[in-house]
């Protein structure tokens, strides 16, 4: 298996507390990578370690088969990233800010900047100075100052923060050209499950500081992860029905009512029937398919308990 980034039980910690333990990544050369975990999980501490803005207190980063060091600067080069939010010269303009990006990098192809501004709907801005853009324009412009020198690798943080639904379905068509005509391996954090599940080959999941699991979008769709949604007038009894009378315990509880059964061999009209003689009162009942989304919240749920 050719993998272009591995981490090797990669820690931070900061005042003697752990804030990343043991994270062991895993990312394929050309593959959409979604990293996913819920605010404060630790998704922007471990791209900013990727990407040498932090030092790992433990463990070790390979990138394209060798060891990330302080001094790894070429390497570096090969890779576009955006983390937390792009900063910019607000007093220079958008196209500005990116000459000064190739200069940088030591990358002078001709057309490269207009060629990046035209796909991020910037070209009309690129007079502007930075300082009269929107957020929306901002982030675009982080984007394009990403790609602009054809990475092999994309590390990008919440890329879609302050895109409009146009903004956001054009970063996601753009990722998957980049992915599939021109083979750039893309990493990127998102706290839009929808998203990422439109796009992405892998996802890993990190809470706490931990990484809870890697696994193919392919191998979730072969689950077939269907449940059935109910929502009851006393949870307690209907937890005990399904506990004593149906005999299943495949189920799961939320704050909001609602049940999700997990076993497959509980039918819709069995459960409806031994609620009715058990006196807990049905609002709905229906069959799901379960998503990225019901995936990521049972696996931190069950982390959680």
């Amino acid at each position: 298996m050719s993998y272009i980034l591995q981490t090797h039980r990669l820690t931070k910690t900061i005042g003697g507390k752990y804030i990343i333990e043991d994270i062991n990544l895993h990312i394929k050369e050309g593959e959409i990578y979604g990293f996913l975990g819920p605010n404060g999980a630790g998704k922007t501490t471990v791209m900013k370690m990727l990407t040498n803005l932090w030092k790992p207190t433990t463990g070790e980063i390979e990138l394209f088969g060798t060891p990330l060091t302080p001094q790894s600067y070429d390497v570096l080069k090969r890779i576009g990233t955006i983390i937390e939010f792009p900063a910019f010269y607000d007093h220079m303009t958008g196209y500005e800010n990116l000459k000064l990006h190739c200069e940088y990098m030591g990358y002078y192809k001709h057309g490269s900047i207009e060629n990046a501004l035209e796909m991020l709907g910037l070209k009309d801005a690129a007079k502007k100075k930075v300082k009269a853009y929107s957020l929306g324009m901002k982030e675009r412009l982080g984007i394009a100052r990403a790609v602009l020198c054809k990475p092999e690798l994309l590390i990008l943080d919440e890329p879609t923060n302050g895109l409009d639904p146009a903004g956001m379905k054009q970063i996601r068509e753009l990722l998957k050209e980049l992915s599939s005509e021109y083979g750039t391996t893309i990493m990127l954090s998102s706290h839009l499950l929808s998203e990422v599940e439109s796009i992405a080959d892998t996802i890993g999941i990190i809470q706490h500081g931990k990484l809870l699991k890697e696994i193919s979008m392919a191998e979730i769709e072969q689950m077939n992860l269907s449940y059935i949604k109910v929502k009851v007038s006393n949870v307690k009894q209907a937890a005990f029905v399904l506990n004593e009378k149906i005999g299943t315990s495949n189920f799961k509880i939320f704050e909001n009512g609602e049940i999700r059964i997990y076993d497959s061999n509980v039918p819709a009209q069995e459960l409806s029937k031994m609620f009715a003689l058990n006196d807990v009162e049905v609002f709905a009942l229906g069959k799901k398919a379960e998503s990225l989304e019901d995936y990521f919240l049972k696996a931190t749920t069950e982390v959680a308990e």
